[in-house]
Protein backbone atom coordinates (compact mmCIF):
# COMPACT_ATOMS: atom_id res chain seq x y z
CA UNK A 1 0.00 0.00 0.00
CA UNK A 2 1.70 3.14 -1.19
CA UNK A 3 0.34 6.30 0.39
CA UNK A 4 -0.59 8.03 -2.84
CA UNK A 5 -3.92 9.09 -4.30
CA UNK A 6 -3.68 6.37 -6.95
CA UNK A 7 -3.35 3.67 -4.30
CA UNK A 8 -5.57 5.10 -1.59
CA UNK A 9 -8.31 6.96 -3.40
CA UNK A 10 -9.74 10.21 -2.09
CA UNK A 11 -11.29 8.61 1.01
CA UNK A 12 -7.98 7.03 2.02
CA UNK A 13 -6.10 10.30 1.53
CA UNK A 14 -8.65 12.11 3.68
CA UNK A 15 -8.00 9.61 6.47
CA UNK A 16 -4.26 10.13 6.10
CA UNK A 17 -4.63 13.91 6.24
CA UNK A 18 -6.84 13.66 9.30
CA UNK A 19 -4.39 11.31 11.01
CA UNK A 20 -1.56 13.78 10.41
CA UNK A 21 -3.67 16.69 11.70
CA UNK A 22 -4.48 14.70 14.80
CA UNK A 23 -0.85 13.66 15.31
CA UNK A 24 0.21 17.30 14.99
CA UNK A 25 -2.36 18.38 17.57
CA UNK A 26 -1.32 15.60 19.94
CA UNK A 27 2.33 16.52 19.53
CA UNK A 28 1.64 20.19 20.29
CA UNK A 29 -0.67 19.23 23.19
CA UNK A 30 -3.62 20.95 21.54
CA UNK A 31 -6.07 18.52 23.11
CA UNK A 32 -9.22 20.26 21.86
CA UNK A 33 -8.13 19.98 18.22
CA UNK A 34 -6.88 16.44 18.86
CA UNK A 35 -10.23 15.40 20.33
CA UNK A 36 -12.07 16.93 17.37
CA UNK A 37 -9.86 15.00 14.92
CA UNK A 38 -10.27 11.77 16.90
CA UNK A 39 -14.07 12.05 16.80
CA UNK A 40 -13.91 12.50 13.03
CA UNK A 41 -11.52 9.56 12.65
CA UNK A 42 -13.56 7.18 14.79
CA UNK A 43 -16.57 7.88 12.57
CA UNK A 44 -14.61 6.87 9.47
CA UNK A 45 -12.26 4.05 10.48
CA UNK A 46 -13.05 0.39 11.12
CA UNK A 47 -10.98 -2.67 12.03
CA UNK A 48 -13.16 -4.64 9.61
CA UNK A 49 -13.31 -2.06 6.79
CA UNK A 50 -11.08 -1.62 3.76
CA UNK A 51 -7.28 -1.76 4.25
CA UNK A 52 -6.95 2.00 4.78
CA UNK A 53 -9.77 2.06 7.31
CA UNK A 54 -8.21 -0.85 9.20
CA UNK A 55 -4.67 0.48 9.45
CA UNK A 56 -6.03 3.96 10.26
CA UNK A 57 -8.16 2.47 13.06
CA UNK A 58 -5.13 1.25 14.96
CA UNK A 59 -3.24 4.51 14.46
CA UNK A 60 -6.31 6.37 15.75
CA UNK A 61 -6.30 4.22 18.87
CA UNK A 62 -2.61 4.92 19.40
CA UNK A 63 -3.14 8.67 19.15
CA UNK A 64 -6.08 8.50 21.55
CA UNK A 65 -3.98 6.57 24.04
CA UNK A 66 -1.34 9.33 24.00
CA UNK A 67 -3.78 11.94 25.33
CA UNK A 68 -5.60 9.70 27.83
CA UNK A 69 -4.52 8.89 31.35
CA UNK A 70 -3.48 5.31 31.98
CA UNK A 71 -6.34 4.77 34.44
CA UNK A 72 -8.99 5.93 31.96
CA UNK A 73 -11.49 3.17 31.07
CA UNK A 74 -11.16 4.09 27.37
CA UNK A 75 -7.36 3.84 27.60
CA UNK A 76 -7.68 0.45 29.29
CA UNK A 77 -10.00 -0.71 26.52
CA UNK A 78 -7.78 0.60 23.72
CA UNK A 79 -4.56 -0.86 25.07
CA UNK A 80 -5.97 -4.13 26.43
CA UNK A 81 -3.66 -6.94 25.42
CA UNK A 82 -5.04 -10.09 23.81
CA UNK A 83 -5.05 -13.26 25.87
CA UNK A 84 -1.85 -15.32 25.65
CA UNK A 85 -3.75 -17.88 23.55
CA UNK A 86 -5.05 -15.25 21.10
CA UNK A 87 -1.63 -13.57 20.92
CA UNK A 88 0.06 -16.91 20.15
CA UNK A 89 -2.58 -17.82 17.56
CA UNK A 90 -2.12 -14.49 15.76
CA UNK A 91 1.66 -14.76 15.80
CA UNK A 92 1.72 -18.33 14.49
CA UNK A 93 -0.81 -17.48 11.78
CA UNK A 94 1.31 -14.53 10.67
CA UNK A 95 4.40 -16.72 10.81
CA UNK A 96 2.76 -19.33 8.63
CA UNK A 97 1.03 -17.10 6.09
CA UNK A 98 3.60 -14.34 5.52
CA UNK A 99 7.32 -14.62 4.69
CA UNK A 100 8.06 -11.78 7.16
CA UNK A 101 9.24 -13.76 10.20
CA UNK A 102 10.43 -16.78 8.25
CA UNK A 103 12.78 -14.59 6.23
CA UNK A 104 14.19 -13.10 9.45
CA UNK A 105 14.66 -16.47 11.13
CA UNK A 106 15.95 -18.49 8.18
CA UNK A 107 18.45 -15.79 7.18
CA UNK A 108 19.78 -15.47 10.73
CA UNK A 109 19.96 -19.25 11.10
CA UNK A 110 21.91 -19.62 7.87
CA UNK A 111 24.52 -17.16 9.12
CA UNK A 112 24.76 -19.08 12.41
CA UNK A 113 25.19 -22.41 10.62
CA UNK A 114 27.96 -20.99 8.45
CA UNK A 115 29.79 -19.61 11.50
CA UNK A 116 29.49 -23.06 13.11
CA UNK A 117 30.86 -24.73 9.98
CA UNK A 118 33.78 -22.29 9.77
CA UNK A 119 34.86 -23.33 13.28
CA UNK A 120 34.35 -27.07 12.76
CA UNK A 121 38.03 -27.85 13.41
CA UNK A 122 37.95 -26.28 16.88
CA UNK A 123 34.41 -26.34 18.28
CA UNK A 124 34.10 -30.10 18.83
CA UNK A 125 30.66 -30.10 17.28
CA UNK A 126 29.29 -27.73 19.93
CA UNK A 127 27.13 -24.67 19.22
CA UNK A 128 25.77 -22.28 21.86
CA UNK A 129 23.14 -19.74 20.80
CA UNK A 130 22.20 -16.85 23.08
CA UNK A 131 18.83 -15.46 21.98
CA UNK A 132 18.03 -12.13 23.61
CA UNK A 133 14.32 -12.41 22.73
CA UNK A 134 13.41 -16.07 22.30
CA UNK A 135 9.65 -15.49 22.33
CA UNK A 136 7.83 -18.65 21.32
CA UNK A 137 11.02 -20.20 19.99
CA UNK A 138 9.71 -20.54 16.44
CA UNK A 139 13.08 -19.56 15.00
CA UNK A 140 14.86 -22.63 16.26
CA UNK A 141 13.21 -25.80 14.86
CA UNK A 142 14.73 -25.09 11.43
CA UNK A 143 18.19 -24.69 12.99
CA UNK A 144 17.73 -27.89 15.02
CA UNK A 145 16.71 -29.77 11.88
CA UNK A 146 19.64 -28.40 9.87
CA UNK A 147 22.14 -29.40 12.55
CA UNK A 148 20.58 -32.85 12.81
CA UNK A 149 20.97 -33.29 9.06
CA UNK A 150 24.66 -32.38 9.40
CA UNK A 151 25.30 -34.67 12.39
CA UNK A 152 26.32 -38.33 12.19
CA UNK A 153 26.69 -41.11 14.75
CA UNK A 154 30.45 -40.66 14.62
CA UNK A 155 30.21 -36.86 14.81
CA UNK A 156 27.17 -35.84 16.88
CA UNK A 157 26.37 -32.17 17.41
CA UNK A 158 25.54 -30.44 20.68
CA UNK A 159 23.25 -27.41 20.63
CA UNK A 160 22.51 -25.24 23.64
CA UNK A 161 20.11 -22.34 23.44
CA UNK A 162 20.04 -19.74 26.19
CA UNK A 163 16.82 -17.84 25.60
CA UNK A 164 15.63 -14.67 27.30
CA UNK A 165 11.85 -14.37 27.59
CA UNK A 166 9.02 -12.34 29.04
CA UNK A 167 7.78 -14.79 31.65
CA UNK A 168 8.48 -18.14 33.25
CA UNK A 169 5.35 -19.80 31.84
CA UNK A 170 6.18 -18.76 28.27
CA UNK A 171 9.78 -19.94 28.73
CA UNK A 172 8.60 -23.33 29.99
CA UNK A 173 6.27 -23.69 26.99
CA UNK A 174 9.12 -22.74 24.66
CA UNK A 175 11.43 -25.29 26.29
CA UNK A 176 8.78 -28.00 25.97
CA UNK A 177 8.14 -27.10 22.33
CA UNK A 178 11.81 -27.11 21.32
CA UNK A 179 12.83 -30.13 23.40
CA UNK A 180 9.95 -32.11 21.93
CA UNK A 181 11.05 -31.20 18.42
CA UNK A 182 14.71 -31.98 19.12
CA UNK A 183 13.80 -35.37 20.58
CA UNK A 184 12.97 -36.56 17.08
CA UNK A 185 16.31 -35.46 15.63
CA UNK A 186 19.10 -38.02 15.41
CA UNK A 187 22.65 -37.48 16.61
CA UNK A 188 21.78 -34.14 18.19
CA UNK A 189 22.17 -33.35 21.88
CA UNK A 190 19.92 -30.43 22.76
CA UNK A 191 19.67 -28.23 25.84
CA UNK A 192 17.48 -25.19 26.45
CA UNK A 193 18.09 -22.74 29.27
CA UNK A 194 15.41 -20.12 29.84
CA UNK A 195 16.28 -16.78 31.39
CA UNK A 196 14.04 -13.89 32.40
CA UNK A 197 14.59 -10.56 30.68
CA UNK A 198 15.66 -7.51 32.66
CA UNK A 199 17.26 -9.45 35.51
CA UNK A 200 20.90 -8.60 36.07
CA UNK A 201 21.85 -12.09 37.26
CA UNK A 202 20.41 -13.51 34.05
CA UNK A 203 23.21 -11.88 32.07
CA UNK A 204 25.87 -14.21 33.52
CA UNK A 205 26.19 -16.81 30.78
CA UNK A 206 28.58 -19.74 30.91
CA UNK A 207 29.80 -20.92 27.53
CA UNK A 208 31.67 -24.13 26.80
CA UNK A 209 35.27 -23.21 26.13
CA UNK A 210 35.32 -24.69 22.64
CA UNK A 211 31.74 -24.04 21.54
CA UNK A 212 30.92 -21.72 18.69
CA UNK A 213 29.02 -18.87 20.32
CA UNK A 214 26.28 -17.11 18.35
CA UNK A 215 24.24 -14.18 19.66
CA UNK A 216 20.81 -13.69 18.11
CA UNK A 217 19.33 -10.17 17.98
CA UNK A 218 16.21 -10.64 15.87
CA UNK A 219 13.79 -7.76 16.51
CA UNK A 220 15.40 -7.11 19.90
CA UNK A 221 17.47 -3.91 19.94
CA UNK A 222 14.57 -1.65 18.93
CA UNK A 223 12.66 -2.79 22.04
CA UNK A 224 15.21 -1.17 24.35
CA UNK A 225 14.26 2.20 25.79
CA UNK A 226 17.16 4.35 24.65
CA UNK A 227 20.58 4.38 23.05
CA UNK A 228 22.27 3.93 26.43
CA UNK A 229 20.46 0.60 26.92
CA UNK A 230 21.30 -0.48 23.38
CA UNK A 231 24.97 0.40 23.86
CA UNK A 232 25.06 -1.41 27.21
CA UNK A 233 23.62 -4.56 25.65
CA UNK A 234 26.07 -4.44 22.75
CA UNK A 235 29.04 -3.88 25.05
CA UNK A 236 27.97 -6.92 27.07
CA UNK A 237 27.72 -8.97 23.88
CA UNK A 238 31.09 -7.72 22.69
CA UNK A 239 32.67 -8.87 25.96
CA UNK A 240 31.27 -12.37 25.32
CA UNK A 241 33.37 -12.46 22.13
CA UNK A 242 30.85 -14.37 20.00
CA UNK A 243 31.76 -15.86 16.63
CA UNK A 244 28.73 -14.16 15.12
CA UNK A 245 25.95 -11.74 16.03
CA UNK A 246 22.83 -11.90 13.88
CA UNK A 247 20.82 -8.68 13.69
CA UNK A 248 17.41 -8.34 12.03
CA UNK A 249 15.39 -5.15 12.39
CA UNK A 250 12.56 -3.26 10.76
CA UNK A 251 13.76 -1.05 7.95
CA UNK A 252 12.80 2.59 7.83
CA UNK A 253 13.98 5.91 6.52
CA UNK A 254 14.52 7.57 9.90
CA UNK A 255 17.87 9.26 10.32
CA UNK A 256 19.85 10.03 13.45
CA UNK A 257 19.03 13.73 13.40
CA UNK A 258 15.49 13.46 12.04
CA UNK A 259 13.51 15.48 14.58
CA UNK A 260 10.01 15.31 15.83
CA UNK A 261 7.20 12.95 16.65
CA UNK A 262 5.46 13.77 13.36
CA UNK A 263 8.35 12.44 11.28
CA UNK A 264 8.37 9.23 13.27
CA UNK A 265 4.56 8.94 13.08
CA UNK A 266 4.66 9.29 9.30
CA UNK A 267 7.37 6.66 9.10
CA UNK A 268 5.24 4.24 11.12
CA UNK A 269 2.24 4.99 8.92
CA UNK A 270 4.18 4.19 5.74
CA UNK A 271 5.69 1.04 7.25
CA UNK A 272 2.48 -0.47 8.60
CA UNK A 273 0.48 0.52 5.52
CA UNK A 274 2.96 -1.59 3.55
CA UNK A 275 2.64 -4.40 6.09
CA UNK A 276 -1.16 -4.45 5.82
CA UNK A 277 -0.90 -4.33 2.05
CA UNK A 278 1.60 -7.21 1.97
CA UNK A 279 -0.67 -9.28 4.21
CA UNK A 280 -3.40 -8.97 1.56
CA UNK A 281 -1.03 -10.81 -0.78
CA UNK A 282 -1.02 -13.67 1.73
CA UNK A 283 -4.65 -13.74 2.87
CA UNK A 284 -7.92 -12.37 1.43
CA UNK A 285 -9.03 -9.03 2.87
CA UNK A 286 -12.15 -10.65 4.34
CA UNK A 287 -10.20 -13.53 5.93
CA UNK A 288 -11.04 -13.99 9.61
CA UNK A 289 -7.47 -15.14 10.17
CA UNK A 290 -6.12 -11.93 8.65
CA UNK A 291 -8.35 -9.80 10.88
CA UNK A 292 -7.06 -11.68 13.93
CA UNK A 293 -3.44 -11.12 12.82
CA UNK A 294 -4.14 -7.42 12.45
CA UNK A 295 -6.03 -7.11 15.74
CA UNK A 296 -3.82 -9.23 17.99
CA UNK A 297 -0.39 -8.69 16.44
CA UNK A 298 0.13 -5.85 13.97
CA UNK A 299 -2.54 -3.66 15.57
CA UNK A 300 -0.92 -4.02 18.99
CA UNK A 301 2.46 -3.12 17.48
CA UNK A 302 0.97 0.02 15.92
CA UNK A 303 -0.73 1.21 19.10
CA UNK A 304 2.34 0.63 21.25
CA UNK A 305 4.64 2.26 18.70
CA UNK A 306 2.48 5.40 18.50
CA UNK A 307 1.95 5.54 22.26
CA UNK A 308 5.63 5.20 23.10
CA UNK A 309 7.11 7.11 20.15
CA UNK A 310 9.59 9.77 21.13
CA UNK A 311 10.43 12.92 19.26
CA UNK A 312 13.58 11.90 17.44
CA UNK A 313 16.34 9.33 17.62
CA UNK A 314 19.19 11.05 19.40
CA UNK A 315 21.56 9.50 21.91
CA UNK A 316 18.89 9.65 24.63
CA UNK A 317 16.15 8.00 22.60
CA UNK A 318 15.29 4.53 21.46
CA UNK A 319 15.57 3.30 17.90
CA UNK A 320 12.65 1.85 15.99
CA UNK A 321 12.18 1.42 12.26
CA UNK A 322 15.60 2.90 11.50
CA UNK A 323 17.58 2.93 8.29
CA UNK A 324 20.25 0.32 7.57
CA UNK A 325 22.84 3.09 7.77
CA UNK A 326 21.73 3.98 11.28
CA UNK A 327 22.00 0.38 12.54
CA UNK A 328 25.44 0.08 10.93
CA UNK A 329 26.52 3.20 12.78
CA UNK A 330 25.25 1.81 16.09
CA UNK A 331 26.99 -1.55 15.64
CA UNK A 332 30.30 -0.02 14.54
CA UNK A 333 30.29 2.49 17.37
CA UNK A 334 30.01 -0.42 19.81
CA UNK A 335 32.92 -2.41 18.39
CA UNK A 336 31.44 -4.64 15.70
CA UNK A 337 32.28 -5.17 12.05
CA UNK A 338 29.85 -6.42 9.43
CA UNK A 339 30.23 -9.80 7.76
CA UNK A 340 29.25 -10.61 4.20
CA UNK A 341 25.98 -12.49 3.82
CA UNK A 342 26.54 -15.63 1.78
CA UNK A 343 25.05 -16.49 -1.58
CA UNK A 344 23.33 -19.39 0.20
CA UNK A 345 21.49 -16.90 2.39
CA UNK A 346 20.29 -14.98 -0.66
CA UNK A 347 19.27 -18.13 -2.53
CA UNK A 348 17.43 -19.44 0.53
CA UNK A 349 15.52 -16.17 0.93
CA UNK A 350 14.45 -16.15 -2.71
CA UNK A 351 13.44 -19.81 -2.48
CA UNK A 352 11.27 -18.97 0.52
CA UNK A 353 9.27 -16.50 -1.56
CA UNK A 354 8.86 -19.02 -4.37
CA UNK A 355 7.73 -21.78 -2.02
CA UNK A 356 5.15 -19.47 -0.52
CA UNK A 357 4.14 -18.32 -4.00
CA UNK A 358 5.18 -14.74 -3.21
CA UNK A 359 7.63 -14.36 -6.06
CA UNK A 360 9.40 -11.03 -6.46
CA UNK A 361 8.22 -10.94 -10.04
CA UNK A 362 8.50 -7.95 -12.31
CA UNK A 363 5.29 -6.77 -13.88
CA UNK A 364 5.19 -6.28 -17.64
CA UNK A 365 5.66 -2.55 -17.21
CA UNK A 366 8.78 -3.17 -15.14
CA UNK A 367 7.61 -2.24 -11.65
CA UNK A 368 8.02 -4.46 -8.62
CA UNK A 369 4.62 -5.78 -7.62
CA UNK A 370 5.05 -7.88 -4.49
CA UNK A 371 7.59 -9.29 -2.05
CA UNK A 372 11.20 -9.08 -3.12
CA UNK A 373 14.70 -9.84 -1.87
CA UNK A 374 17.45 -7.22 -2.12
CA UNK A 375 21.18 -7.57 -1.57
CA UNK A 376 22.57 -4.36 -0.11
CA UNK A 377 25.66 -2.75 1.37
CA UNK A 378 28.05 -4.63 -0.94
CA UNK A 379 26.65 -8.00 0.12
CA UNK A 380 26.63 -7.32 3.88
CA UNK A 381 22.84 -6.96 4.16
CA UNK A 382 19.77 -8.71 2.80
CA UNK A 383 16.35 -7.07 2.88
CA UNK A 384 12.84 -8.36 2.48
CA UNK A 385 10.79 -5.72 0.72
CA UNK A 386 7.25 -5.06 -0.37
CA UNK A 387 6.99 -3.28 -3.73
CA UNK A 388 9.54 -0.45 -3.50
CA UNK A 389 9.87 -0.43 0.29
CA UNK A 390 12.30 -2.44 2.43
CA UNK A 391 10.43 -4.03 5.34
CA UNK A 392 13.17 -5.76 7.33
CA UNK A 393 16.92 -6.13 6.93
CA UNK A 394 19.25 -8.91 8.10
CA UNK A 395 22.93 -8.39 8.83
CA UNK A 396 25.69 -10.36 10.58
CA UNK A 397 28.48 -9.00 12.78
CA UNK A 398 31.61 -9.96 14.69
CA UNK A 399 33.47 -8.10 17.43
CA UNK A 400 36.50 -6.31 16.10
CA UNK A 401 38.60 -8.00 18.80
CA UNK A 402 37.62 -11.38 17.40
CA UNK A 403 38.69 -10.35 13.94
CA UNK A 404 42.08 -9.12 15.17
CA UNK A 405 43.02 -12.36 16.95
Amino acid sequence: MVLTQEAAGEHGLQLIRRLLLCASAVDSRDFISAAHSLLHLYRNVSVSGDPFQRVAAYFTDGLAARILTANSPFYTSIMAKPSPADEFAAFTAFYRDSPYYQFAHFTANQAIIEAFEEAADSNGGSLHVVDFDVGYGLQWPSLIQSLSDMATRENPISLKITGFGRGSAELRETETRLSGFAAGCRNLRFEFEGRMKNQEQSMIIKVNQNATLAVNLVFYLHTLKNYAEISSALQLINAMNPSIVTLVEKEGTCRKNQPGFLSRFMEYLHFFAAMFDSLEDCLPAESKERLEIERNHLGMEIKEAVLLARGGVGEGEGLNCESLERWKEVMRKNGFEGKAMSSRSVSQAKLLLKIKNHCSAMAEHGSLTGFRISERDEGKAISLGWQYRHLITATAWRPLTALEV
